[in-house]
């Protein structure tokens, strides 16, 4: 398909694995690709990688003159800006490990993840629109996260940071619909990468909280995000969408009753 002809895209945190991904589908689907990350010399080699006249950029999502310079290349390069899928996010596993609960996290630490993940989409956001409403629309595209819908046990500034960035795609897309703005989240449920991989015990836990046979992949972001930035969903905004195997769709209880109730037994997890 090429539901994304004459497109230009600008992917935030594009060198990383649910970027990556989402710059090839776009870019297979006839857009071209801007990777903005801040690791500049990975986003090059990214875009290398992906040809079709995809751009690697350096893009500090912390720093409002990146953002906003990094905005106003693409404009003069490409000559508009169609899609800004806001993906980017501070996700390190520093930070993380120090991430934990309001009495243990460090305060540079929550500002560090609030700067970024929240402050950092609404910079995106104010730079790019003013140039999608020039060029007569555009579609945002948010990366939140399940995290943002339920609590958890580690890790608060994080889902904070991710519940606020729903509130944030459903006010930037009530306040510019009328100026054929699109905006959406999409919410990643647990994805395998190289990171969770290395903990097979809790992607077992993880994989039998699932509702589907396996634990998500980028490709099943990346088809999200294509979908939400193509015309074909242009009836479409203000929402938030799960993916995530069903994750957070059933009972608390119901993993750990499957063996219970299962007339042929214990199922496997």
């Amino acid at each position: 398909m090429n539901r994304l002809e004459g497109k230009v895209a600008i992917i935030t945190g594009g060198a990383g694995g649910l970027g990556s991904a989402s710059a090839e589908r776009f870019a297979d689907e006839g857009a071209t690709v801007v990777i903005a990350d801040i690791v500049e010399d990975v986003a090059k080699a990214t875009a290398e990688k992906i040809g079709r006249g995809a751009i690697g950029l350096h893009f500090d999502c912390s720093d409002p003159a990146s953002i906003e310079g990094g905005i106003e290349e693409v404009v003069s390069r490409l000559g508009k800006i169609d899609i800004l899928f806001n993906n980017a996010a501070a996700t390190s596993f520093e930070i993380h490990e120090q991430d934990r609960t309001a009495v243990d996290v460090p305060i540079e630490i929550w500002d560090l993840v609030m700067n970024v993940n929240v402050r950092g989409v609404m910079l995106g956001c104010k730079y790019a629109i003013p140039h999608m409403i020039k060029n007569g629309g555009g579609s945002i595209i948010n990366t939140a996260s399940d995290s943002g819908l339920a609590g958890d046990n580690i890790r608060i500034a994080y889902g904070t940071s991710k519940a606020a960035v729903i509130g944030l795609t459903k006010y930037v897309a009530a306040q510019h619909g009328r100026q054929n703005i699109r905006c959406n989240a999409i919410l990643p449920g647990p994805i395998m990468n190289d990171s969770l991989g290395q903990y097979p015990d809790l992607v077992r836990l993880i994989k039998k909280q699932a509702l589907t046979s396996r634990i998500g992949k980028p490709a099943d972001i990346a088809a999200m995000a294509a979908f939400l930035a193509a015309d074909e969903s242009e009836y479409i905004t203000g929402q938030a969408y799960s993916v995530d195997g069903g994750h957070l769709a059933h009972q608390p209880q119901m993993a750990d009753m499957r063996p219970i109730e299962s007339p042929d037994g214990p199922q496997d997890e």
